[in-house]
């Protein structure tokens, strides 16, 4: 993968790797990803996960298409059989992807039944296999999501042991979920919630391994807990707070990156996002499809409940078009500052 001109003083060989948004099932599709972009030119999108069976049988155009606009984007896969890895690999590749990252994170029943997700922090040395069968079949990045452990795992242990094997097998990154996740007793939005935090632990993998590229998950909202985090690793990863309250993706090239955001507001990233919205549009999709990602934008302004509320009902429509959302947009104050932005 060429780098960016302007990412080459990052840490890593990432480009975006200082900030990503999470993969997020049912959230972070291609018209999430587009909207996300045109809030932050810097940070590093991943897609829902997908599995091997999904794109190796499936609709890949559907599962896989992306719009140019997204790069840097990562496409997370959830397998565990190595060979069906390394073709799912190969086939994102072939749709652009900047990263494929594997899933060791995600606790829910599908993934348990299917022996991947949370479930292979038991099973390091085949998570190993996993990511060099991937190394040999791309030339982008392969990295890793996964938890500090899972169960009554030790976290001590079971985090140096995934790391151990992915960082032989010729890992380019690792993203830690730092909490683990109980697959027995809790389910998948408790395991969000309930596990305690321990970025500390995260901290402790960093100065280990200080040469492996290394990011932190797991409870952070604000730009100033991730600023607080990137005195100890590389990288942070910003999920539902990312997703809740968007606007917060406009102080992040400023903040994180040192350059301007794409836009000077909410009102302007919007009015820049129309093109987009208009192909969507034209491609024969609902304005739903992209605004139910946006219904955040506003939070803490006057007039975002009838924004929200707007699109909720009469964006909803079959016949929903452009002026659906700038009616919504004009029900919202401009008077006003968003502190969330810079908090």
């Amino acid at each position: 993968m060429t780098i960016p001109r302007h990412f080459a003083d990052e840490p890593t060989a990432l480009p975006g790797w200082r900030f990503s948004v999470a993969p997020m099932m049912d959230w972070t599709d291609r018209h999430c990803r587009a909207f996300h972009r045109a809030l932050s030119g810097r940070a590093r999108l991943y897609t829902e996960m997908v599995t091997t069976g999904a794109v190796i049988h499936g609709d890949r155009d559907r599962l896989l298409g992306l719009s140019p606009v997204e790069h840097p984007v990562a496409v997370q896969l959830g397998g565990s059989k190595p060979t069906d890895l390394a073709e799912a690999a190969r086939i994102a590749e072939g749709f652009g992807y900047d990263e494929i990252n594997l899933n060791v994170g995600c606790p829910s029943d599908r993934v348990q039944e299917g022996r991947f997700g949370a479930c292979l922090m038991r099973e390091p040395g085949l998570v190993g296999e996993c990511v060099a069968a991937m190394k040999a079949a791309v030339r982008v990045p392969v990295t890793v999501k996964c938890r500090i452990g899972v169960d009554d795992q030790d976290p001590e242990a079971a985090l140096d042991a995934l790391a151990g094997a992915v960082v032989a097998a010729g890992v380019d990154g690792l993203v830690v979920h730092a909490r683990k996740a109980w697959l027995q007793g809790l389910s998948p939005k408790e395991n969000r919630d309930v596990p305690p935090l321990d970025y500390d632990r995260a901290a402790r993998l960093k100065r280990a391994r200080p040469s492996l590229p290394l990011a932190v998950n797991g409870g952070l909202k604000t730009l100033a807990e991730v600023q607080a985090r990137l005195g100890e690793v590389d990288g942070a990863m910003v999920g539902r707070a990312a997703y809740m309250e968007p606007a917060l993706l406009l102080g992040v090239d400023p903040l994180l990156f040192g350059v301007p955001a794409p836009a000077a507001d909410p009102f302007a990233a919007l009015e820049a996002f129309e093109p987009y919205v208009a192909g969507v549009l034209q491609s024969g999709e609902r304005l739903h499809a992209v605004t139910r990602h946006m219904l955040g934008l506003f939070n803490g302004r006057p007039g975002s409940r009838a924004f929200r509320r707007h699109l909720s009902t009469h964006g909803m429509r079959a016949e929903a078009d452009l002026d659906t959302l700038r009616t919504a947009v004009g029900l919202v104050s401009r008077d006003r500052g968003d502190a969330r932005v810079a908090a």
